[in-house]
């Protein structure tokens, strides 16, 4: 049984409305009509939500029979006045009196970045195809972790959703479906669309057995790549099945202990700068991929046994300390600090200080210690090893923004150092891993 979500209030009235068509193997476009539409619950007991999802949080109930005041409908969710404030509820748990849907949720996607890349895929690494500029109204057609998938110019482009503003008054995103998700036809013919209903042009037709590649879900419709352009084929003729989920890196892991999120630094070999960079998170048990980018190490590489100043970046797996950067708090979870002119990191081995954030003046306390004001710690976050703080070990050893080499720390572009930043739960115990690739088994 599915698992029970969202709900509550009156009678919503639709001034005019319009029946949907029948099927979309051919379908009728449905005829235009006033119509009242009670929206009652159909489950013994109904969670209301405060988004659409289950992943939200609770916050109230409803009960069979009792009447919904629903503003709007997104995907399988029912956006409904609840108690005086906004709540979601299953669809699969609302019986609609009449035969209309309310309307869809509307969002406008505002670029806020001066100018932001757009690439071909959801991540850094992923060529630029072009840019936007600030106050560019997007078109959104799905969002994948912290990417909003977009058309650009008659193509497929991927930007940044850090970079953009969602609030009001055009067309939201459709849900991306999974990935681990395979779609095929289960009707003998069925009709391709130039848009989500039957009220859309035929633009040619898929056969049973086809499998198709869904970009996203709207309403009960799927939007697909069709002969290299888009097409829509109702829902209610494809059938979703899981395939078999690729076994990812971390899943091999037997160190991780309680940690929940991991950032993985890998690299070909030792003597290479260049890094991979990847971050996992884990829910109900398992491990999913939420980011890949492209890293930079020590301008020597990975160490085999790190030393002050031998430019090399420390292997290990290690905990995450406190987020830093030169402007204010990005939307960090981890406790933050913002850095000051007088900032520095001790790196004197011969100090007591050694290996810990001070400020100047220093009054006789260290003879050597690396400035914090700095475009490379406009954010980072301080990476904890040589907590024992041994003589000579190394020191300032931090994830920050950077794309050529480091001294020792790990570095990546800027957008990507926020978006980490952002992801960050310090409940979820997050560590960094950081090894040539060869050496994984360790881990």
């Amino acid at each position: 049984m599915k698992k029970l979500m969202v709900g509550m209030a009156l009678t919503a009235t639709l001034a005019t409305a319009v029946t949907p068509g029948f099927g979309s193997i051919g379908g009728n476009q449905g005829k235009a009509y006033a119509a009242t539409v009670t929206y009652k619950v159909a489950a013994s007991k109904l969670n209301v939500r405060s988004g659409a999802g289950t992943n939200y949080g609770i916050i109230g109930s409803v009960v069979k029979d009792q009447t919904l005041s629903v503003v709007s409908k997104s995907g399988s969710w029912y956006k409904i006045n609840y108690s005086g404030r906004t709540g979601y509820v299953s669809s699969d748990y609302v019986q609609a009196s009449g035969t209309t849907t309310p309307p869809a949720e509307s969002t406008t996607y505002t670029v806020t970045a001066s100018t932001l890349n757009v690439r071909s895929g959801a991540g850094t690494n992923y060529a630029s195809i072009g840019s936007v500029t600030k106050g560019q109204k997007l078109a959104v057609v799905s969002k994948s972790g912290s990417w909003y998938k977009i058309n650009y110019s008659g193509r497929t482009g991927y930007v940044s959703s850090d970079y953009v503003q969602a609030s009001g008054t055009t067309t939201a995103p459709t849900t991306s479906p999974a990935e681990s998700t395979a779609y095929t036809v289960t009707a003998s013919t069925l009709n391709v669309r130039s848009g989500a209903g039957t009220s859309y042009a035929s633009i040619g037709s898929v056969t049973k057995g086809q499998k198709l590649s869904v970009v996203s879900k709207s309403g009960s419709w799927y939007k697909i790549n069709y002969n290299g352009r888009t097409g829509y084929v109702s829902s209610d003729y494809v059938q979703a099945s899981a395939t078999a989920s690729p076994k990812l890196v971390v899943d091999s892991f037997k160190t991780l202990g309680n940690a929940q999120q991991v950032i993985l630094v890998t690299a070909d070999n030792y003597d290479t700068k260049s890094a991979k960079i990847q971050t996992f998170e884990k829910a109900d048990g398992k491990w999913k991929q939420v980011l890949t980018a492209n890293g930079v190490l020590g301008q020597k590489g990975f160490a085999l046994s790190k030393k002050e100043g031998d430019m090399e970046s420390p292997t290990g797996k290690y905990t995450i300390g406190t987020a830093f950067g030169r402007y204010a708090n990005p939307g960090t979870k981890l406790p933050y600090r913002k850095i000051t002119a007088n900032d520095v990191w001790v790196d004197d081995s011969k100090s007591s200080l050694y290996n810990t954030w001070q400020q100047k003046p220093a009054n006789g306390r260290w003879t050597g210690a690396e400035n914090m004001d700095i475009p490379a710690y406009d954010y980072g976050f301080v990476i904890n090893y040589n907590e024992s703080r041994t003589p000579g070990k190394g020191s300032a050893i931090f994830f920050h923004v950077g794309t050529n080499y480091t001294a020792g720390c790990t570095a990546t572009s800027k957008e990507q150092v926020v978006s980490i930043l952002k992801w960050l739960n310090p409940e979820k115990n997050p560590v960094i891993i950081q090894s040539p690739v060869s050496e994984l088994d360790k881990y």
